[in-house]
């Protein structure tokens, strides 16, 4: 029997936002690429939340963006509503959120697909993963690697490759559950893929069973508005893009609305705890600890009285509202029950139920920092098949696993981004160090260097990497460049200019409640004061030229916290020390005396590539790296 079989650089298996971002990366850097997934229709997607960035999330988009990818240009394009989170706090944890219109985000990235080059579409389930052993190529643990080759898809065609990025989220053998109805289908009822997971056993790969959930989506004329809080968008938006003109997203703003639930909502939801698949013992995979169903929220938080509940719109162009904090797989008579004790839903109409989904998903421990696989060459995989949550998260994980892909494709070295220079780093890092037995969230808290990674500043932070890869051109790296340029200028120019103790000063500072000056001292010294800001002081600094509102941002920040930043730049430096000693893949750790049994146990087991990473693996001691250290300058076996 005929069989197509067709070459390709790079195969994407699933084109939601991780795969989006994958596919690009690869087809940008000039390599073939052929993206598949189970339904057109599908393409980047938001099955649950109708919104990108958010606290730390924010922080990932930029990053992205930073490094040549396009969801930020994207939301850009197709939102409804932007608003500035933390905007009372430090900008270490600010964060910018953007209401999307869902249909159009999908739309819209789907149409930069179609029309990149070097990129092809595909609407096909691949069931099966090509491989060929590597002669001679042990691992750590005595196994005999492998390198990818290839796909298969379901209708029998092949597609040869010499890399595979697997992009599959919620789809794996998924299963949707909305009390005692379950439907075998992906999110929105779409088709799971139920072959791949057979594949990835048969070599080798550990499986793990995760689960998610949605809210239900209400028809908007059902819903009373004026027991709500309306929730405004910032009067001044602030774009994801590095790229994007500031002034195309000044646009007409949609409104949200926040209400809540009460003593009668958590009374019908114990009631039925007994019919809820997660409590009956029906679900199978672990749910995430940080957005929790309504039904956990209500076990887990019996104190609280009430729970915030988001009304948002899913677009310009439907009724469909979205009921952000109330996630369930409670039955749907329960649900309509539940939803109409909330003021302002006493009336309402669901449109679509709330459930929730059970996927196969891997244990990303079997992945190098790179996100290829340790041991099968060539195969790389991102977002939440990696055991993440969020779209955010997927799309991070997505242009990292594409840019590398694409570096082994064209025999160049990988790229590493590391805890101290992006979210997208820390959250790699915690994926493939850490054992996660629950999906994961990024969050501002993990992040031990977060005053250097702020979203303002990540254009600075990765712009050279994305630079490196071919995805930033070289106009975008000279608009960068001219921006620091100007950015070390005006810091330099502040710390150099004085200001007297004149009368005319001190009025100035009596007028901003400011301690008065005995002496004579620098624009940056009275900068550092919590009450004064670059913008007041242009009272008393008439040689200031007009500068570009980002320069601004970055001046100013990088005075009032510098003594902040330079500790966390010193702490920095000592641990790149720790990143930079590379252990040689094949270390033999039984080798190693003096190692505890539980560290030696887990240093096989995750199979670390630097002694900074081994540092970090529960289990090992501060004690184990020292015994670890010391065998490695001893044997000459730091790896190159």
């Amino acid at each position: 029997m005929a069989q197509i079989r067709e070459k390709v650089d790079v195969c994407v298996v699933g084109a939601g936002h991780a795969g989006c971002e994958a596919a690009l990366a690869c087809a940008r850097m000039g390599l073939e690429t052929v993206m598949f997934t189970v339904s057109v229709d599908s393409i980047a997607l938001m099955p649950c939340n109708p919104n990108v960035g958010g606290s730390s999330k924010g922080h990932l988009v930029r990053e992205v963006d930073a490094l040549g990818g396009e969801m930020g240009k994207n939301i850009d394009k197709t939102f409804i509503q932007s608003k500035m989170l933390n905007i009372s706090k430090g900008p270490a944890v600010h964060s910018l959120r953007a209401q999307a219109d869902k249909a159009e985000y999908s739309r819209s990235m789907r149409k930069v697909l179609e029309n990149q080059d070097h990129l092809t579409i595909k609407q096909a389930e691949v069931c099966e993963l090509m491989t060929e052993e590597i002669p001679d190529s042990c691992d750590g643990n005595g196994n005999l690697k492998k390198r990818v080759t290839g796909v298969k898809i379901f209708t029998g065609a092949v597609y040869e490759a010499k890399a595979v990025i697997l992009c599959t989220g919620t789809y794996l053998k998924a299963r949707c559950l909305c009390g005692e109805a379950i439907t075998y289908t992906g999110p929105n009822g779409l088709q799971a893929a139920n072959h791949l997971t057979d594949s990835l056993k048969e070599l080798g790969v550990e499986m793990r069973r995760f689960k998610t959930g949605t809210p239900a989506r209400m028809d908007k004329r059902s819903i009373d508005f004026s027991k709500m809080e309306e929730q405004f968008g910032d009067e001044r938006v602030v774009p994801f893009s590095f790229s994007t003109n500031p002034e195309d997203v000044q646009i007409e703003q949609d409104s949200c609305w926040l209400t809540y639930t009460n003593e009668k909502t958590h009374e019908i939801i114990r009631e039925n705890l007994n019919r809820s698949p997660i409590y009956a013992g029906i679900i199978e995979g672990t749910g995430p600890r940080y957005c929790p169903s309504i039904e956990d929220k209500v076990v887990k938080f019996a104190d609280k009285e009430r729970h915030q509940v988001f009304i948002e719109p899913e677009g310009r162009h439907t009724n469909e509202m979205y009921v952000g904090g109330m996630s369930s797989s409670l039955p749907e008579d329960v649900q309509l029950a539940m939803y109409r004790t909330v003021p302002g839903l006493e009336n309402c109409k669901i449109v679509r139920n709330a459930y929730a989904i059970e996927y196969d998903c891997i244990n990303a421990r079997q992945l190098y920092p790179t996100l290829e696989f340790k041991n099968i060459e060539g195969l790389f995989s991102a977002g939440q098949f990696n055991g993440s949550s969020g779209y955010e998260e997927a799309a991070a994980q997505g242009i990292l696993a594409g840019i590398n892909a694409g570096l082994k494709c064209q025999g160049k070295e990988p790229i590493i981004i590391d805890r101290s220079e992006g979210y997208v780093g820390v959250l790699v890092d915690d994926l493939v160090t850490k054992d996660n037995f629950e999906p994961y969230r990024m969050m501002t808290s993990r992040a031990e260097y977060r005053l250097l990674l702020r979203q303002d500043n990540a254009d600075q932070r990765l712009r050279r990497k994305g630079f490196l890869a071919g995805l930033i051109s070289r106009e975008q790296m000279d608009h960068l460049e001219e921006k620091e340029r100007m950015i070390k200028e005006e810091v330099n120019r502040l710390k150099k200019t004085m200001i007297g103790a004149s009368a005319e000063h001190q009025k100035f500072l009596e007028k901003y409640e400011s301690e008065p000056l005995k002496t004579g001292t620098t624009l940056a010294e009275l900068m550092c004061r919590p009450e004064l800001s670059y913008e007041t002081l242009a009272e008393i600094d008439p040689e200031r030229k007009a500068l570009p509102a980002e320069v601004i941002e970055q001046a100013e920040i990088e005075i009032k916290y510098q003594g902040y930043i330079e500790r966390q730049q010193r702490q920095v430096d000592q641990c790149k020390k720790m990143e930079k000693k590379k252990i040689p893949e094949n270390i033999d750790y039984d080798d190693v005396d003096s190692l505890r049994l539980e560290a030696r146990q887990k240093l096989k087991q995750f199979r670390p590539v630097s002694v900074g990473q081994a540092s970090r693996i529960s289990g090992v001691s501060p004690a184990d790296v020292s015994v670890l250290l010391v065998y490695l300058e001893h044997m000459g076996k730091f790896a190159n």
